[in-house]
């Protein structure tokens, strides 16, 4: 955390002045430029500024000061910028840089956010300031304290708990980190009877409706990757999404079922449906697929005979499909330069590169995958 000093030192015009006309400059630059005040703190800054420039493009463009490790913590503004929650007054438990309060800001009248950190609670309030959020109220304290002050009422509570532990392990169980929000419940009850919690995207969809019955449970993915599961306990489920951002929703009821596919016929398959993460994690990729490609696994790929249509995934044109052989293709593919995805295989790209021995390039791109009892190469177009 950044020590109470550096952040003083921060705050004067000879520091912000430096880290404005740094900007730009590699940082590694400015750190060992004798003429740069504090040189080493301007230079993290910069640093650290021009990686917000796409994550948080809203805190770059008004120079906000940026602690490391509550950078590299915080949510991206398109994934903050998602929440779907609005009303009048909103809570949030766990504040640390701020952004998904500042989200939470456009949507709801007046946000109260939580932050245990004196330091990081002073960040906050002045990247507030020099944002313009001034319906945000930061206070320094506890979750567990805050709740304890009677007569509270907010239409919703946020809460993107502390996923690390003292020693720096990554904390996947709910009941694990910190707030403990399981153990809150009667008190966030109390204040209000929604609650919308940030969760790793490692977390399970199964336990999130396990402790929370009657949630909505939303898998986000940003750009291929996945973001984070978010479990809206308002009493509205159990429903489950899926949202590839930018790219579209798909929403069933757990206990939705898909028709079970045909057998495999790789020569009625002319496209290929590569689902995105998001499907995957929230085990929709059947469910969403189905009519419009058969899928044999929700980690696998979809295959069709006409190129479906509103698929939340990559859609690929096919070549020829043919049974995994190494050697046979290994001989036919020369070295070439390859682009190897794979699903459902057991071997990793590297592995794989290796055995067919060729490297990374766009000479020819090759799907792999297991159906059945059998595994398959598929050439893509």
């Amino acid at each position: 955390m950044m020590p109470p000093e550096e952040y003083e030192l921060l705050l004067t015009d000879e520091v912000q002045r430096a880290i404005a006309v740094s900007r730009g400059r590699d940082p590694l630059d400015v750190a060992l430029d004798r003429t740069v005040p504090h040189a080493r703190l301007v230079a993290t800054q910069v640093k650290y500024l021009a990686r917000a420039a796409s994550k948080l493009p809203s805190y770059a463009a008004a120079q906000c000061i940026l602690p490391p490790l509550a950078f590299e913590q915080a949510s991206s503004e398109a994934c903050a910028a998602h929440k779907r929650i609005d009303g009048d007054t909103a809570l949030d438990l766990t504040c640390g840089l701020g952004v998904d309060a500042l989200f939470l800001s456009r949507r709801f009248r007046r946000v109260v956010t939580l932050e245990r950190s004196e330091t990081l609670a002073r960040i906050a309030a002045e990247n507030f300031r020099r944002l313009q959020a001034a319906n945000i109220e930061v206070v320094h304290t506890s979750a567990e304290e805050y709740l304890q002050r009677p007569g509270l009422h907010f239409d919703w509570i946020f809460a993107d708990p502390d996923r690390r532990s003292a020693d720096g392990r990554k904390l996947v169980r709910l009941e694990a980190c910190s707030p403990d929000v399981t153990a809150l419940m009667p008190l966030i009850a109390r204040a209000s009877g929604r609650l919308c919690i940030k969760n790793s995207p490692l977390f399970d969809i199964g336990e999130a409706l396990r402790l929370f019955p009657d949630s909505r449970v939303e898998v986000v993915s940003l750009d291929g990757e996945c973001k984070e599961v978010l479990v809206y306990a308002d009493g509205t489920g159990p429903l489950v999404t899926a949202t590839a951002l930018g790219h579209g929703s798909f929403s069933a009821r757990p206990g939705d079922t898909a028709p079970e596919p045909e057998t495999f016929d790789p020569a009625r398959c002319r496209w290929l449906v590569v689902p995105d993460v998001a499907l995957q994690k929230a085990r929709l990729v059947r469910l969403h697929l189905a009519g419009k490609a058969a899928v044999w696994s929700e980690n696998g790929y979809g295959f069709a005979a006409e190129e479906p249509q509103e698929v939340i995934g990559k859609v690929f044109a096919v070549e020829r499909i043919e049974p995994y052989d190494p050697r046979r293709l290994k001989r036919s593919l020369k070295g070439a330069g390859a682009e190897l995805m794979k699903r459902d295989f057991p071997f990793g790209a590297e592995e794989l590169a290796r055995r067919l021995g060729v490297h990374a390039g766009a000479d020819v791109r090759l799907a792999f995958t297991k159906i059945g009892n059998g595994f398959w190469a598929v050439r893509l177009k």
